[in-house]
């Protein structure tokens, strides 16, 4: 049997049983290769709705399940690990007509997928404060200091309220008290075993990205002209973000 047709005959629900199957029992293999079919898509169905909860709700549990097995159909699992499963929707979601009255939704999925990729992102050590203010205090390395970030942080920027979005589904504000079209910028990060969402300043992001690249501060802080720098770095110091510093390309 062609495990390739086998496949394609999973996740397509209109294509025939492939030839070659067979029961221990002998009992009809097409009943027995459809029901292993819904299973399959059920399961993936529910993984889907595990990692994009906040999608489910805006848009119920019904209109989910039917725009997941859509999604399901053409984007197949590639690997048996199904934490990174669904990195396709909110792409999927962005084209999906139905889903054209939630111009925010697709970002919503986006933010949703960081929470996943931070919360399994690799851990590190955060910088000792002491090395901190060392090497903050020195004026003549200060503009070639570069800055290596925790490896969970995840930064999305949106013309939506997308953190917004994501608090009141997790009781923190009211559904009503949104405006879901006032644009937002958020810093995913894991802190200890919780993933955290916080809104930042879009200046703020362009420098933190910056430092992800690998820019200099005094580079990093020339991206946006807006950018509070003492209220940026008091942000990577308060979240612990900081894992290492040096004066290195």
């Amino acid at each position: 049997m062609n495990q390739a047709a086998f496949a394609q005959a999973l996740f397509q629900p209109a294509l025939p049983c492939p030839p070659g199957l067979h029961t221990w029992n002998g009992s009809d293999p097409a009943a027995r290769f459809n029901v292993y079919r819904n299973n399959v898509v059920v399961s993936l169905r529910d993984a889907l709705g595990a990692t994009f909860p906040v999608v489910q709700a805006l848009v119920g549990t019904d209109f989910f399940q039917a725009m997941a097995q859509l999604f399901i159909q053409a984007h197949p699992p590639r690997s048996p690990v199904m934490a990174g499963y669904g990195s396709a929707l909110p792409d999927f979601i962005a084209g999906f007509a139905p889903a054209a009255s939630l111009p925010y939704l697709a970002d919503v999925a986006r933010l949703e997928l960081a929470r996943v990729r931070a919360y399994h992102a690799a851990d590190a050590e955060p910088l000792p404060p002491q090395s901190l203010q060392a090497a903050l205090a020195d004026p003549q390395q200060l503009p070639q200091l570069r800055l290596r970030l925790h490896p969970s942080l995840q930064l999305l920027a949106s013309p939506h309220a997308i953190c917004d979005l994501w608090a009141a589904h997790q009781g923190l504000l009211q559904m009503a008290e949104i405006d879901p079209y006032r644009a937002q910028t958020a810093l995913v990060v894991r802190n200890g075993w919780e993933v955290e969402v916080l809104e930042i300043p879009a200046a703020s992001a362009a420098c933190i990205q910056a430092l992800q690249q690998g820019d200099s501060l005094l580079a990093a802080a020339s991206v946006d002209p807006a950018l509070d720098l003492p209220h940026t770095l008091a942000l990577l110091i308060r979240q612990q973000l900081i894992t290492h510093i040096s004066t290195e390309a």
